[in-house]
């Protein structure tokens, strides 16, 4: 693949906007144009055409990126690793398996923004147990769905209920918010030199034309997810299946006292088969993406 040295790459000097400039030249593909160069890539190791396939996503692995932007690292290095991603999708990418690329790269582009985010962090001083790496990716919806993301110092009430939707302890909550706060960026902030107000960053990561990758692979994503939930949920036993649903995939969750009443066991004991039975239903997503290919093997 080295025609990939020809990519626009971002940098400093260069200023996103010129970048972003530069990666809506590239168009968008139709399913069927897709597939074919796709396939001249795996059956011939086409170069050109895996370079059509790269560039034709940069947008989206520049829209993924900007997601990041909150963790205080220099965006022009965040969207290079998310283009780094976005080529060992490429590279992987199966044409015969029926999704779109844009859903495959979508779990290419996260993974590799993610290790280089911890690389560049202190794993140290953040810790690295699942539930500290959950918060540190998740703080910053979790402060949204509550209406604090503008917040400095988080209130007690919005602290609490963090913690406990995220499953770590209120001190670790406030020691990550107040790492994190202070680097976010508007989507919405004005870019050019002009200063008019009439550009703005999202104006540079939107494509007019119905059919951008981005629509395709929230679609393609969503409907993925929820086919994968489906067949996972055999992994669970009745009274776990029952109880998980009860508890996460209503839109208003039963009480673990409702459930205790109706299971005849302690409200802790309902808790306990809450969360075994959904780390078995993660456990089992994960191996079933990996199988059909829409996650990278560890």
């Amino acid at each position: 693949m080295s025609n990939y040295a020809n990519l626009p790459a971002p940098s400093p000097e260069q200023g996103l906007n010129r970048y972003l400039q530069e990666i809506r030249r590239f168009p968008m593909l139709e399913q069927h144009e897709e597939y074919m160069l796709a396939k001249r890539w795996v059956d011939h190791q086409d170069t050109e055409a895996a370079h059509r396939l790269v560039t034709s996503h940069l947008r989206l692995a520049a829209k993924i990126a900007m997601g990041y932007r909150g963790y205080g690292l220099p965006t022009a290095e965040v969207i290079s690793e998310a283009n780094v991603g976005l080529m060992q999708a490429v590279k992987r990418f199966d044409p015969e398996r029926g999704f779109r690329l844009a859903t495959y790269a979508m779990w290419w582009i996260r993974a590799s923004i993610q290790e280089y985010i911890l690389r560049s962090w202190s794993l140290v001083k953040l810790g690295t147990t699942s539930a500290q790496k959950k918060l540190f990716f998740n703080l910053r919806k979790a402060k949204a769905r509550i209406g604090a993301l503008e917040e400095g110092d988080l209130r007690p009430e919005n602290v609490a209920r963090i913690a406990h939707d995220l499953n770590v302890t209120e001190e670790e909550v406030i020691s990550m918010n107040r790492r994190l706060s202070g680097s976010d960026a508007s989507l919405n902030a004005q870019i050019g030199s002009d200063g008019d107000g009439s550009t703005e960053w999202q104006d540079w990561l939107e494509d007019d034309s119905a059919d951008q990758a981005g629509e395709y692979a929230e679609r393609d994503e969503l409907q993925a997810r929820q086919a994968l939930l489906e067949q996972a949920m055999d992994v669970l036993n009745e009274r776990e299946r029952d109880i998980l649903v009860q508890r996460k995939l209503q839109d208003t969750p039963t009480t673990l006292e409702e459930l205790s009443g109706q299971y005849g066991v302690s409200r802790e004991r309902i808790r306990q088969i809450e969360v075994r039975a959904f780390e078995k239903l993660q456990e089992r997503m994960r191996e079933l993406a990996r199988d059909s290919g829409l996650m990278p093997a560890a």
